[in-house]
């Protein structure tokens, strides 16, 4: 079910550019607002910058962008130059908007430091799972969850929590404090559930099948205005003995409402069966793993 016709890429790449920089600001403001005044460590190489932080009083920003541009360099390998690209956009603007917002947020937004790790943990998970529904990462760990992800059937949110069960049992070595490792196993779980709901939510997809006479009219608007492919079957009502075409068109769900809104302005009297698929799998949607 391939496009007939795609959104223009111009317009495509800036949308996409300008949700990862919205989800950077978020990743950051989740940081400086909720965890890091509440001397949380969370996971990743933020945390680690975070350790360090508090070690040593070098500020995130500086160790985050020297981490991640270290790692860089196995994520292009692996993944291509146009992830690399959009992981050296996030790491470069993820470390601005650290030395911008750190010196600015000295206290905790809320004074509860559990409030703080639930609040934190969310904002954070969930903004770099919008930069994943981009094609890109915020770095450190992240790109190594992107890697196993490509290859295999594993959630990245997954992945991304066993890294982090590491890197925040070890703030115990700096801290000696079991309570402060706790509050960072809370902001990690809290974070990795966040990124696989909305992983889950944007991935998921429905199949269509539309009963028209006017098909032909309905499967040009979905491909033209939309972007998606459809199938056109042969069909015949039992009752009518009426030969009528029927479209097929997977979607993602939150296409959905678009094409109901196509159909419409064709043929308000149409026949439209909507179902869950459990995956879709080739161009336009998932790669095809092993």
């Amino acid at each position: 079910m391939s496009a007939i016709k795609t959104r223009h890429p111009v317009w495509s790449t800036v949308r996409s550019y300008s949700i990862i920089t919205i989800a950077l600001f978020a990743n950051a403001l989740a940081w400086t607002a909720f965890i890091l005044p509440s001397e949380i460590v969370g996971g990743g190489v933020t945390g680690l910058s975070a350790l360090f932080f508090y070690w040593s009083g070098i500020p995130v920003a500086y160790t985050l962008l020297s981490i991640n541009l270290l790692l860089l360099v196995f994520g292009v390998k692996s993944l291509g130059f146009g992830f690399g690209v959009k992981t050296i956009f996030g790491a470069v603007v993820l470390s601005v908007f650290f030395a911008i917002l750190q010196p600015l947020i000295t206290e905790p937004v809320v004074d509860d430091r559990f409030m703080s790790a639930i609040l934190g943990g969310i904002l954070g998970g969930a903004s770099v799972g919008l930069v994943f529904t981009q094609g890109g990462s915020t770095g450190g760990t992240d790109i190594i969850a992107m890697i196993i992800n490509k290859y295999r059937n594993i959630s990245q949110g997954r992945v991304i929590l066993y890294l982090d069960i590491v890197i925040i049992s070890s703030s115990y070595l700096l801290f000696q404090s079991l309570e402060i490792m706790v509050y960072g196993y809370v902001t990690m779980a809290v974070a990795s559930y966040s990124i696989d709901m909305l992983m889950m939510g944007h991935r998921r997809s429905v199949q269509l099948f539309i009963f028209s006479p006017k098909y032909e009219l309905i499967a040009e608007k979905i491909a033209n205005e939309i972007g998606r492919g459809v199938t056109l079957l042969n069909g015949q009502g039992w009752y009518s003995k009426e030969e009528s075409g029927v479209l097929v068109v997977v979607v993602r769900k939150y296409e959905t409402s678009m094409v109901f809104r196509a159909i419409k302005e064709v043929d308000t009297e149409a026949f439209i069966s909507v179902a869950n698929v459990m995956g879709v799998y080739g161009k336009g949607f998932d790669p095809i793993k092993y």
